[in-house]
């Protein structure tokens, strides 16, 4: 089995490289706003309520997931890289899958502020996401999370995990797809 976590800042593409690479592959895909989008109907985003419905979903997801008889599951993730309660949540969620014996698998996604303002206002993530329909609030986000937080990884971060980076300004969401079935052998 392996784990496959996408990460990288807001509307690199995450869910939708996730998309093609559960196309190719006998793996599923665990967008993270599958989760967060069900918690927002009961309620509001952020708070403890919120939290706990998001928690409950995403670990009861994982733990049936890993002790199946499935290939693998491919989770994306906006990732804090700099933060260690990020760090902490990310390797509580890995040890579930190395417990079951699976591979870890993680693909970090780099692209121009330019085009991820583009990919934003794109169809499939406001069909996916309802949270990211109000879109000038969202571009809003991307940029104030840009300049907030550490979304992706410098040589020195994360020294204990094998990361297959890759900058998709300019690929497709299949070449990405490709490249990452192919390093990983999946």
């Amino acid at each position: 089995m392996k784990l496959i976590i996408i990460f990288g800042p807001g509307a690199v593409g995450k869910m939708t490289v996730g998309r093609e690479l559960a196309a190719i592959t006998d793996l599923k895909l665990f967008h993270n706003h599958m989760s967060l989008e069900l918690a927002n109907q009961f309620f509001d985003w952020s708070t403890e309520s919120f939290k706990k419905i998001d928690r409950l979903i995403r670990f009861g997801i994982f733990e049936i997931v890993a002790k199946s008889d499935a290939q693998g599951l491919i989770f994306t993730f906006e990732w804090v890289v700099n933060e260690q309660t990020e760090e902490d949540y990310i390797d509580s969620l890995t040890e579930i899958f190395i417990k079951e014996g699976a591979d870890i698998c993680f693909v970090e996604l780099y692209a121009d502020l330019n085009e991820r303002l583009r990919r934003n206002k794109s169809a499939l993530r406001l069909a996916e996401k309802p949270s990211k329909r109000n879109t000038a609030f969202t571009e809003k986000m991307i940029l104030d999370n840009e300049s907030k937080y550490q979304l992706n990884t410098t040589d020195a971060d994360l020294p204990d995990k094998d990361i297959l980076k890759i900058n998709n300004t300019h690929l497709s969401p299949k070449e990405v797809a490709i490249l990452i079935k192919e390093h990983y052998q999946l």
